[in-house]
């Protein structure tokens, strides 16, 4: 090797280090990842089904489905929605009983008891916390994984979806646990002044360094569970959260791997749309939309007649890598079983169709 080719290859490697000092290596892999949605995803979410309470053999029946059935079609995407880290989810109306299964640094993790491939012989045994006077929320901290099932689903030729709600759990923040892979805890990064109008779980998170190692953590965890969508819920409106989204982006990135980024709820406001079509998949444009013609006047649920300016307004946004999505519009209605783990037939079994979204599929498909 010539002189010169040598003080280019030193070149080079120092260019890296100054980049990887900056934190840029992991952005400049992320752009050269390939298109994670050319087209909108389409698949199968837990939802409208069973609300909070899926498990794992109810899952699994309707993995098959979807693989047999819709796969040829292109639905490819299977989501757990909301609720698997709750160990008792039908008492989700009374927050303060719920109990929450986290892992020692404070990430939701699954239930063994609803999701038994999550176990791993290798893990310590849990250890359950329960109320105190200076603890209110009990959980197990534990450590269990998506790991195996997200391989089982890849093994059919599918995609792995999970839904979460932004932010950082209270019980974490309650016990002040480590964030994996920094000096920082969870009080450090909460923002107990910011909560989710509608759900009692979480904390926001601040938009600063140990903010940002709070996520960074999160989506290491997705990813090695081998994620490929990511439903973030209170983000995209009732509130709007443009930091906890460029948060959440930067730590996707971060990981290397691709995974598709869908925001929720609706509607997400015109206003925004140069920004959360620049960091992310998909992002919902409307409320719940049912299988009725008009809402009424009612924001909730919404109707077909109002879906076609909304759509028009949108359209422009919709390209390969982002697609602005109006809600499943789902025929006949689903509904939750009650009590948790009830015997019902896979809900693919329910014919819905759906504009290929967000929330689309045979079910409710929270992409």
């Amino acid at each position: 090797m010539s002189s010169t080719q040598d003080a280019i290859v030193l070149a080079m490697r120092f260019f890296v280090r100054c980049m990887a000092a900056a934190g840029l290596v992991s952005i400049m892999a992320a752009a050269q990842q390939p298109n994670v949605a050319p087209t909108p995803p389409m698949g199968w979410n837990s939802w409208d089904s069973y609300g909070l309470t899926i498990t794992e053999p109810a899952f699994r029946a309707n993995v098959k489905v979807l693989k047999q059935k819709l796969l040829p079609f292109g639905w490819q995407y299977a989501v757990i929605d909301e609720g698997w880290f709750f160990e008792n989810p039908n008492d989700r109306d009374k927050p303060d009983t719920l109990r929450y299964a986290i892992d020692p640094h404070g990430r939701y993790v699954p239930v063994p008891a609803r999701f038994p491939s999550s176990v791993s012989n290798a893990a310590p045994p849990p250890i359950h916390s329960g109320a105190t006077a200076t603890v209110k929320l009990p959980a197990t901290i534990e450590d269990t994984s998506f790991k195996a099932l997200g391989a089982w689903v890849h093994a059919q030729g599918l995609k792995f979806g999970i839904h979460i709600v932004r932010g950082i759990p209270r019980a974490s923040v309650e016990r002040n646990l480590p964030i994996q892979g920094s000096s920082f805890h969870a009080q450090d990064a909460a923002d107990q002044t910011d909560v989710c109008p509608w759900d009692p779980t979480n904390w926001g998170v601040k938009n600063d360094a140990a903010g940002q190692s709070w996520y960074d953590s999160l989506l290491r965890q997705y990813a090695a569970w081998g994620v490929d969508l990511l439903k973030v819920d209170c983000i995209s409106d009732h509130p709007y959260k443009l930091d906890e989204i460029q948060m959440i982006r930067r730590a996707i990135d971060k990981t290397g791997r691709p995974i598709v980024l869908s925001l929720s709820p609706g509607p997400t406001s015109l206003d925004h749309a140069a920004e959360v079509s620049k960091l992310s998949n998909m992002w919902r444009i409307a409320d719940d939309h049912w299988d009725v013609w008009g809402s009424n006047g009612k924001p909730f649920p919404q109707g077909t007649k109002g879906q076609f300016a909304r759509l028009n307004a949108w359209n422009k946004y919709a390209k390969p890598g982002t697609w602005p999505e109006r809600r499943h519009a789902p025929h006949r209605r689903a509904r939750p079983p009650n009590p948790a783990g009830a015997k019902h037939e896979p809900p693919c079994s329910r014919p819905t169709k759906s504009r290929p979204s967000s929330r689309s599929g045979p079910s409710r498909a929270a992409l």
